[in-house]
């Protein structure tokens, strides 16, 4: 009979901005401790042309969103212009299921989501649903890399709405969680910039072998790599629930 509670004894740490509750819910469904300790938080970018290019998004025949954060500081510009998802009739993309519910949330449905939650996977199937004249604007933050725009053969302009930037507190608490070492540990990375932030700020104090390394995506992995890290556990898709799982997995013996 499989354990009912394979997480006990255990603190699993979000080190992003809080996005998945079923992922924190299920941590504690298999009896472990969730913590929410971000090493990285986005601080909305504010431009004079910000109203004019929210007035514009109707030009475009796609809106492509690869974040729950490009979506939410996005929510946050439309209600400033008085707009709401019905004043902008056109597709929408996305790339994952959490940013899919984050565009529900502000009213609008993806018209496409790619099988692989990446950018890689997005830009070979997109056009299986775009025409190549068909222009796409991308909102996207600061750090998103030129997957999109060089990888697809439609005109994409892009639109950087949030910045990226080191959360303090949560590095302070996330180092003093780590020393103390009450119990096992497990570290969840969602993000590059997780990685490096941890790498830079946290790594030199408490190193990485105290505790278990779980990973979401090939890009997130890459950059554990170029740190001399590898992960212990990574979900074949790409979201906080799915990690969870495969932690729960790990710990149960589960190949």
């Amino acid at each position: 009979m499989s354990d009912p509670y394979p997480l006990a004894g255990e603190t699993v740490i979000f080190t992003g901005t809080p996005k998945a509750k079923e992922a924190v819910a299920a941590v504690r469904l298999y009896g472990g401790r969730p913590l929410i300790l971000p090493l990285i938080k986005t601080v909305e970018r504010v431009v004079p042309t910000d109203s004019l290019r929210m007035q514009t998004c109707v030009s475009y025949e796609w809106l492509i969103f690869t974040s729950a954060n490009a979506v939410r500081v996005f929510g946050s510009k439309m209600e400033a212009e008085g707009m709401t998802a019905k004043d902008i009739p056109v597709k929408i993309a996305a790339v994952g299921s959490e940013t899919a519910k984050a565009l529900e949330t502000i009213g609008f449905t993806a018209d496409f989501i790619p099988e692989t939650y990446s950018a890689d996977f997005f830009v070979e199937e997109f056009p299986e649903v775009s025409s190549e004249g068909e222009r796409c604007l991308f909102v996207k933050g600061a750090l998103a890399g030129d997957t999109i725009k060089e990888g697809l053969p439609n005109e994409v302009d892009e639109w950087t709405v949030y910045e990226t930037v080191q959360d303090d507190d949560g590095i302070r608490e996330l180092i003093g969680e780590l020393e103390r070492g009450d119990g096992r540990i497990s570290v969840l990375f969602a993000s590059p910039s997780a990685v490096r932030t941890f790498a830079e700020r946290v790594a030199p104090a408490t190193g990485w072998d105290s505790f278990t390394i779980g990973a979401i995506g090939h890009v997130t992995e890459q950059a554990l790599h170029e740190v001399g890290v590898r992960a212990d556990v990574t979900p074949a898709k790409y979201t906080l629930l799915d990690l969870v799982q495969e932690l729960r997995n790990r710990k149960e013996g589960i190949s």
